[in-house]
This record gives C-alpha cells, structure tokens and sequence, in this order.
C-alpha cells in the first residue's frame, strides 16, 4: 500500500465529474487501498477519488474505527429528514463550515468483488457518505456551507 498525495482546494481536479467504473482491476483494488491507508493516515473520516487526483467513482468512508465502507459507482437512492452540523475535508485543511444534509441517507454501490450492496446511515454516516459523493460530482462542502465555524 502506498500513501498517495491529497489534492489541495483551487486543483481543478475537485470540480470535475468522474467516471464511473465499469471494471474491477487489480488497479481499483490497489487504489481501494492506498485511499484507505492515506485517508487513516490524515485523520480523516472519508476520501474520494478526485481528492488524490483520479476522476474516477470511488470513495471510502470509516466513521467507527475498523469499519471502512468502500463504494464504487456510489449513488444516493433514499435520503430523509434534515441536519444541520459542521463539516471539514482534507482536501480543505482548516476550514469548517455548518452544511445542511440529510439525516438519513441509503446508497447502493459496488464493492471490491463488484457485488452491488446498500447501506443506509443516519447522523455523521449520512453526512460522510453525501460528502464523498459529492466530490464525484465535482461539489465540496463549501458549495452548500451555511455558515463558517471558526
């Protein structure tokens, strides 16, 4: 595994869209892994793609240490309720801001094994799983911020 390098706010590479994944290589596999060693070693709590430079549809999230998610092609197809909570990115170090978001949220995504699975999250899970999958869709939280937090 390899620690990859976090692309840094005015990259335009955070303001594309990418591609979905239409094959499961050994390379995605690899990449599924140094996102979760880079996002462990930054202290962060969800990575995508695009935040270490690849416009592809991946991302990672681990809000209960030793429980990573991994979600290929993620796409929102349930959300519920409303919260209103601050939110930070590593691709942003420094910055926090109150964003609106759902409370609960289901995804259905691809794993690894290119099996397609769902997971639904409440509270922080839902705000992780709507963060990544913004940055797949070229947005950062600072586009649905409310307020700065200081």
């Amino acid at each position: 595994m390899a620690k990859l390098k976090i692309v840094k706010h005015g990259d335009e590479t955070l303001r594309k869209v990418c591609r979905p994944i239409d094959q499961i290589t050994p390379r995605i596999i690899t990449l599924l892994d140094d996102m979760i060693e880079t996002m462990r070693d930054a202290d962060g709590c969800g990575l995508a793609a695009p935040q270490v430079g690849i416009l592809r549809r991946i991302a990672v999230v681990e809000v209960e240490p030793g429980e990573v998610i991994e979600l290929i092609n993620p796409k929102i197809i349930a959300f519920a309720g409303e919260q209103e909570e601050s939110e930070g990115c590593l691709s942003i170090p420094g910055r926090w801001g109150i964003t609106k978001r759902p409370m609960h949220v289901t995804v259905r995504a691809l794993n690894r094994k290119g099996e397609t699975f769902e997971i639904s999250g409440s509270e922080l899970l839902a705000r992780a799983l709507c963060h990544e999958i913004d940055h797949l869709d070229g947005k950062l939280f600072i586009d649905k911020m409310i307020r700065e937090v200081e």
